[in-house]
């Protein structure tokens, strides 16, 4: 990736409904130019995908809670398998393998505490491979859009 293509990143992070056009005049290169430059950059795969923000309440989430997990042991196959059945959740929208006393941070997406009950209980505690679960309710959650280009920091 060069300067230009790491820029058109930056912009496309910052609005990913930007128009070629507009993109082609932010980076000062022909619009066939841009076009070239983001196909490549899907191809090789440096975007990955686009997506919308939405509103959680609209979908009718009401709560948002980081569940800690402790496996009882550490073979490949519990963790691909607890993996996969995490992952495959609906209410799952982020995981984390991690070290430290927990093995997992799973961030998920509920309508209101019962429901965060029930899917503790018969999402989790009852998987023979997790021995610990410890969930916390996020209050707030701010991000970044995007990612920092660290390539060309010192």
């Amino acid at each position: 990736m060069d300067r230009t293509d790491r820029r058109l990143v930056a912009l496309l992070q910052e609005n990913a409904r930007r128009s070629n056009k507009e993109l082609a005049a932010r980076l000062g290169v022909a619009p066939s130019t841009c076009s070239e430059r983001l196909h490549r950059l899907e191809e090789v795969g440096v975007l990955t995908g686009f997506h919308a923000d939405v509103d959680p309440k609209a979908l009718g989430i009401g709560l948002r809670a980081l569940v800690a997990i402790r496996l009882s042991r550490h073979s490949a196959a519990e963790v691909d398998r607890f993996r996969a059945h995490a992952i495959a959740m609906t209410e799952v929208i982020g995981l984390w393998h991690v070290t430290g006393p927990n093995d997992f941070l799973v961030q998920v997406v509920v309508r209101d505490a019962a429901h965060l009950r029930e899917l503790a209980v018969s999402g989790f505690t009852t998987l023979p491979e997790v021995t610990h679960i410890e969930t916390s309710l996020v209050f707030e959650h701010l991000g970044k859009p995007g990612l920092p280009d660290l390539t060309t920091a010192s």
